[in-house]
């Protein structure tokens, strides 16, 4: 079932998935929780669960909190904000969408962690929001690994000249890195691209620049985050795995 919502006529919105059965929602959140238990990188603890919940109401989010899950991904702030302002306050709001520079001001004193850093602009503005509203703002630099011509991010060895320009922000805080893989059932192509974002985060933490942390590597979706936990991932963005029911 869906809720129905009024739709600006400028600005189409996508409905909200009103509910999701208890049973689907229990039963998928210990699936995922167990397959991270199971592929783990070298000694590292299971990734952290963040639940995307861009397609779901506040009804499935304060259950998921419930479920001890309060790591939840948005994307949209016109649909973000009002349901959040439903949903139990100790939640963890990771922004995990492109995000526009005109759009900064109505997230930034929300976020608990910006994965999607991927152009320069994007982070003269937050560290100038940041600066104003007295925070610091921890954020992921995006970077598009497998070289896809539509999707955002920098490439791989352009990241580190970006970090050198972090010693000028005060605000925004690089405390790694974040990636979105093409979506393929190619599992060895998957592990080539993860296994090289691993790899560069690893460099990067040896070499990380003044005002930079490589502290979390954000890499992972419902399709192929087994294989991102497996190669490294601190935190895997899963929301599909966690809402669909029983397979027939």
């Amino acid at each position: 079932m869906r809720e129905n919502l009024v739709i600006p006529a400028e600005e189409a919105r996508p409905a909200l998935l009103a509910d999701v059965p208890d049973a689907w929602l229990i039963d998928n959140v210990a699936a995922v929780r167990q397959t991270l238990s199971r592929n783990t990188y070298r000694d590292n603890p299971p990734a952290r669960l963040v639940a995307v919940t861009k397609t779901v109401g506040p009804g499935v989010i304060n259950r998921l909190m419930e479920l001890g899950v309060a790591d939840i991904g948005e994307n949209r702030a016109q649909v973000a904000l009002p349901k959040l302002s439903q949903v139990d306050p100790q939640f963890r709001l990771h922004w995990i969408g492109r995000l526009q520079t005109n759009k900064v001001k109505d997230i930034i004193e929300r976020v608990w962690l910006l994965h999607s850093l991927d152009r320069l602009a994007l982070a003269e503005e937050l560290e100038r929001r940041a600066d104003r509203c007295g925070r610091m703002l921890p954020a992921l630099v995006q970077v598009n690994i497998a070289g896809e011509a539509q999707k955002a991010g920098f490439a791989a060895q352009e990241v580190r000249p970006f970090l050198r320009l972090a010693k000028d922000w005060h605000n925004l805080r690089i405390r790694g890195l974040m990636a979105i893989m093409p979506l393929t059932d190619d599992e060895a192509a998957l592990t080539g691209w993860f296994r090289g974002m691993r790899e560069l985060f690893d460099r990067l933490k040896q070499e990380a620049p003044e005002g930079v942390a490589m502290e979390e590597l954000s890499m992972g979706m419902s399709h192929d985050y087994p294989i991102a936990a497996r190669e490294g991932a601190t935190m895997v963005r899963v929301g599909t795995a966690l809402y669909r029911g029983p397979a027939a």
